[in-house]
């Protein structure tokens, strides 16, 4: 019997045959660098990937990126997407993501002429998501979805090709994603975002870890064990750390700690 893996693998690499010579948008979580992984694997000679960095991405995402751009040989550049400066994301819309990616997907294409290619699955397909109106616009291919892969598949294909690192990371959207739509997206109030959540995997290794900021002021929101451990006796030590964080960013001592709901800072009204 065929491992699920291995036969997902190889319909990835039969799209990226059909695809030819591909620029990847690779963000340095599993969806992107798995894809990365495989597609260089194939054809080294005519993949390249691109990386944007901004106040938005973690420097643990440039880091893994760089990483696997040295071990394993990447065409790899690094550049600013330049999304910072376009008043139109900064203004935190319901539909930030589609000037992100416009910005992103532009950049791109002004560096190379090869297909943009992005770590978007079928699991993507089902929820808001305006950044692929953008991918639309730049003719971006999504080969996981055009594979008929989705996030499940990508693990497998993952730790069958002993990327344990990657099959085991959590997902981890864009920092501006914690901000609630309508609240002006900076470069502080992200670095305060990073830094809570930072904190708390360090601390207690939390499955799940949101730090939002809300209209009402900043919440931390946990899964259901982690919340647990955070509330009990042992966690004061890390609460109060959290706290101090909140009052030197500007946002005042008192912050709440939640169960973790899925897209909870997103807004339409």
């Amino acid at each position: 019997m065929t491992d699920p893996g291995h036969s997902e693998i190889s319909a990835l690499e039969a799209v990226l045959a059909r695809i030819g010579p591909v620029a990847i948008a690779v963000s340095g979580g599993v969806d992107s660098m798995t894809l990365a992984y495989v597609a260089h694997r194939a054809t080294p000679g005519v993949t390249a990937m691109y990386h944007a960095v901004s106040p938005a991405v973690p420097p643990e995402a440039e880091a893994r990126v760089r990483d696997y751009a040295d071990r394993c040989g990447w065409d790899l550049k690094v550049v600013s997407a330049g999304e910072f400066e376009d008043p139109d994301y900064l203004k935190n819309p319901v539909n930030r993501c589609f000037f992100c990616k416009t910005n992103l997907y532009g950049t791109i294409a002004g560096h190379t002429d090869r297909t943009i290619a992005s770590g978007t699955n079928l699991d993507d397909l089902g929820d808001f998501r305006p950044g692929l109106e953008a991918a639309r616009d730049h003719r971006v291919r999504h080969p996981w979805v055009e594979a008929g892969i989705d996030k499940q598949g990508i693990r497998r294909i993952a730790g069958a090709l002993g990327l344990t690192d990657l099959a085991e990371l959590p997902a981890a959207p864009c920092l501006s994603s914690r901000l609630e739509t309508g609240i002006v997206v900076t470069a502080p109030a992200l670095d305060f975002v990073h830094q809570v959540e930072k904190l708390l995997s360090d601390g207690i290794k939390p499955l799940t870890v949101r730090c939002r900021i809300r209209r009402g002021g900043p919440a931390v929101e946990l899964d259901a064990e982690s919340l647990g451990r955070l509330r009990s006796e042992d966690g004061a030590v890390l609460r109060s750390e959290v706290a101090a964080l909140s009052e030197r960013h500007g946002y005042g001592p008192e912050i709440k700690f939640e169960r973790y709901r899925m897209g909870s800072a997103f807004r339409r009204d």
